[in-house]
């Protein structure tokens, strides 16, 4: 079995597949504080649970966005499954040719997605990621990673709201139904929901004709991250949602790999 974790800002997401089947997975707090010993006995209990034999795990693989914390993943794959972890970063192998200014700059998230997204569907696509940041990535027909976008999520969004005014609630992220609202809660929602959606339309958009620019090419807009299906619901230019997009990467990474 394989044991994949990815590191986001906010969640961390563990993934375990036998063979390319995804048999199960969990999402957790993303803590820097948080020990190895910590990390380890909440994985234990996870596997144990679930009825999965933690000694069954051949391989691990990481995706992190955050540093301080793939020093404690490393050290607990070595303590807790006995193995030495995949890690995707410079030099590990995706199939895929990246055309940023600086490589070492994109996140490896978004390297991971793409590969999922570009194996699965082809090119050329657009991968939107709604996690703690707003991701888009861009795919060329020949499975070429051309750059993006990077905009503040729908809840960093609604934190900087709360923080920088001095009466405005923090509200739950939800539709409202509506953009004309009579009470301020509603008038945040909309705000929030229908404003992002706003921002995931123009850049999708606006990504189409760049990679396709005589509109000859038929581009696929794949969506992934906690805030997919919200936004998925409300706008048409997203194709497909792909919930578990990051985790499918990881593992045809590891293929490339062991």
């Amino acid at each position: 079995m394989l044991v994949a974790f990815d590191v986001g800002n906010t969640n961390i997401v563990i993934g375990v597949f036998e063979g390319e089947k995804l048999i199960k997975s969990w999402r957790m707090k993303t803590d820097k504080n948080k020990t190895v010993d910590e990390y380890g006995m909440l994985i234990n209990q996870l596997f144990t649970y679930d009825g999965i034999d933690i000694k069954s795990v051949s391989d691990v693989i990481i995706s992190t966005v955050v540093p301080p914390v793939l020093y404690t993943l490393q050290h607990l794959s070595r303590k807790y499954f006995n193995k030495k972890a995949i890690v995707v970063g410079p030099g590990i192998k995706t199939g895929m040719i990246i055309k940023y200014d600086n490589p070492k700059q994109v996140g490896t998230d978004r390297i991971v997605n793409a590969v999922a997204a570009f194996h699965k569907y082809g090119g050329p696509l657009i991968i939107v990621d709604t996690g703690t940041a707003t991701t888009f990535c861009a795919v060329s027909k020949n499975g070429e990673y051309l750059g993006g976008t990077i905009a503040p999520g729908l809840k960093i969004s609604s934190e900087a709201l709360v923080e920088k005014t001095a009466k405005l609630p923090k509200v739950e992220i939800e539709e409202p139904g509506k953009v004309i609202c009579k009470n301020t809660i509603e008038s945040i929602q909309a705000g929030l929901v229908y404003g992002h959606v706003g921002l995931i339309e123009y850049v999708v958009n606006r990504m189409k004709l760049e990679l396709s620019p005589d509109g000859k090419d038929r581009v696929t807009v794949v969506a992934t991250g906690g805030m997919a299906g919200l936004t998925a619901e409300i706008t048409s230019c997203i194709d497909y949602i792909e919930r578990d997009l990051t985790l499918d990467g990881l593992r045809l990474i590891y293929k490339k790999n062991r």
